[in-house]
């Protein structure tokens, strides 16, 4: 009797299961694909220039100095955000905010894992796919391979790094990552080439 009781217990457990927002999620038009890219861990950074040689070495990226710039080495990279702001998306496994925690200079380390998420764009039509509802010139003139900047997509602010000649990151909060990969679709469609 105890085994038939635990037995119906564990059918009718509830599931915990976190499931990542959009996941499966890809749209393709000619010459563009969009797609939500599999989890990271992503940390906020936040520090004065005097940290941040002892912060690069922590993390194994060198974090830009100059505006709309970004650097990727084993897995992770940084993105310029602003003169004392960087981006730290880390794809290979290792945990950035625990890299951060060793550095004993000023700074601010916060994980955002989880209130983000990312979406390819890629194709000979992803300029004009983002472009859609972004307002910056992505030429890649203006805007070439490692350009990182916060900016919007309609009415949704993002972060967008442009990873290829015709491939582009968009970082943008779970809260309105529906309402982004919709407008990328939408503008996918719009776009194919």
């Amino acid at each position: 009797m105890a085994k038939a009781a635990a037995k119906k217990a564990a059918v009718a457990a509830p599931s915990v299961e976190r499931r990542p927002a959009l996941a499966g999620r890809t749209t393709i038009a000619t010459g563009v694909k969009v797609e939500v890219l599999p989890p990271a861990d992503r940390i906020s950074l936040r520090a004065p220039e005097a940290s941040v040689a002892a912060l690069s070495k922590a993390l194994g990226v060198t974090l830009p100095t100059k505006p709309k710039t970004s650097a990727t080495k084993a897995g992770r990279t940084a993105l310029w955000l602003g003169p004392d702001e960087w981006l730290v998306i880390d794809e290979a496994g290792s945990d950035p905010l625990a890299d951060c925690a060793k550095v004993t200079l000023l700074h601010s380390a916060v994980g955002i894992s989880h209130r983000n998420i990312a979406i390819a764009v890629t194709g000979a039509g992803a300029t004009a796919t983002i472009n859609a509802g972004c307002p910056q010139d992505l030429s890649l003139e203006a805007f070439p391979v490692g350009a990182a900047s916060r900016t919007i997509l309609g009415k949704a602010e993002i972060v967008l790094l442009r990873n290829g000649p015709d491939a582009f990151r968009v970082e943008c909060w779970r809260s309105l990552s529906d309402y982004v990969f919709t407008f990328l679709s939408e503008g996918s469609r719009d776009a194919a080439v």
